[in-house]
């Protein structure tokens, strides 16, 4: 792996009090901003680079609730959405939360029983189960979120899909490999939605969990604008009646922590479903956003294109992004103390082999388009 230089990523107060900086969980360029999302957060930011080109800052935050935006299905609007992915493909920007569960931390000061009663509590929260399509439009030169959208006669409203009717949860409550796993939290190989990537009409999923005897999974999905509700996404049907195709990959036992399009391919990144310090690879999947069925993914059409860093507690990698053909910038959860600045936290940006050059499928352009 070759580092190139590191990106400066600066926040307002609020979020650094918030703790943003140090929550990273995804992360997508557009042009002359960066979109990164916290998964402790129910909001989008966006970041102003100093130079598009060659970006060595990204400041000027601008949040978004995604309340404002869309109808979440939690009580508190303000609950945590815990989005985990965004993807940039067309007019609009996509985000997921994490539809996992959680069980409660035994801290330092927690002994005996006490700590013990914490690690029985496993909960949900309603604003992790959704996937969201937000409008992009320019406004004074630079890309904003917004409710509605007119493109060439054709209006699109920012549209949700778990927010009313049956959620992802629910439609996986039958299957025959993840079905057993919507129980267990996500931190202990339980369901766990890390990544996303759009291509025309197809998105993928990503899951940090489960992997399944060492193999790790993505979702296909077809959302499409309910004819009832233009607020409202519904998954259309594979050949098989399902709403959802499954895609596995062999990836050493490492479940997906983000996806990023590469042309007709998609950029895996690997890490630990486990709550484990690395190892952290991204992978490059030959030709997955044109494959037009399940996918055994393994031998020549997965390829270990990078190894990342990771420390003992610290700079866990959770987001990639394309800044060029070239060049990824990785944002990591739980940084390092020498990655931490006054004003917020630095990303790497890491050269990609020259050996994989993207296609010319409609995919998820990561913003430059």
């Amino acid at each position: 792996m070759t580092i190139e230089r590191t990106v400066r990523l600066s926040f307002s107060v609020g979020a650094r009090a918030a703790g943003t900086h140090t929550n990273l969980s995804a992360v997508r360029s557009d042009g002359p901003v960066l979109w990164v999302a916290g998964d402790e957060t129910a909001t989008i930011e966006r970041l102003v680079a100093d130079d598009p080109h060659r970006p060595a800052e990204y400041a000027g935050q601008t949040s978004y609730r995604l309340a404002d935006l869309v109808p979440l299905p939690g009580e508190d609007a303000d609950e945590e959405a815990d989005v985990e992915g965004l993807a940039r493909q067309g007019p609009f920007l996509w985000a997921v939360g994490s539809h996992s569960l959680r069980r409660r931390q035994v801290k330092a000061r927690h002994s005996g029983e006490k700590a013990l009663r914490r690690l029985a509590r496993v909960s949900g929260q309603a604003n992790r189960q959704v996937l969201v399509r937000l409008p992009v439009a320019e406004v004074d030169g630079l890309p904003t979120l917004v409710r509605e959208l007119t493109v060439d006669g054709d209006t699109h409203a920012a549209a949700v899909f778990g927010s009313t009717g049956p959620d992802l949860r629910d439609l996986l409550a039958d299957d025959e490999h993840l079905a057993p796993f919507l129980p267990i939290p996500g931190k202990d190989n339980g369901l766990d939605v890390e990544g996303i990537a759009v291509a025309g009409e197809r998105v993928y999923l990503g899951l940090r969990g489960p992997v399944l005897r060492g193999w790790a999974v993505v979702l296909e999905l077809r959302p499409a604008v309910d004819p009832a509700d233009p607020a409202r996404l519904v998954l259309q049907p594979f050949d098989d009646g399902r709403p959802y195709r499954k895609h596995v990959l062999r990836m050493s036992g490492l479940g997906v922590r983000d996806l990023c399009p590469h042309g007709d391919d998609l950029l895996v990144l690997a890490g630990p479903t486990m709550d484990l310090d690395g190892p952290v690879h991204v992978f490059r999947w030959h030709g997955a956003l044109v494959a037009d069925t399940p996918q055994v993914v393994r031998d020549e059409l997965l390829t270990r294109e990078l190894d990342l860093p990771f420390g003992v507690g610290v700079d866990h990698a959770e987001g990639i992004g394309l800044l060029d053909d070239d060049r990824l910038l990785v944002v990591y959860d739980s940084p390092a103390p020498e990655r931490l600045h006054a004003h917020g936290v630095t990303a790497d940006v890491v050269l990609l082999p020259g050996d994989g050059l993207p296609g010319d499928g409609p995919h998820d352009d990561g913003g430059r388009g």
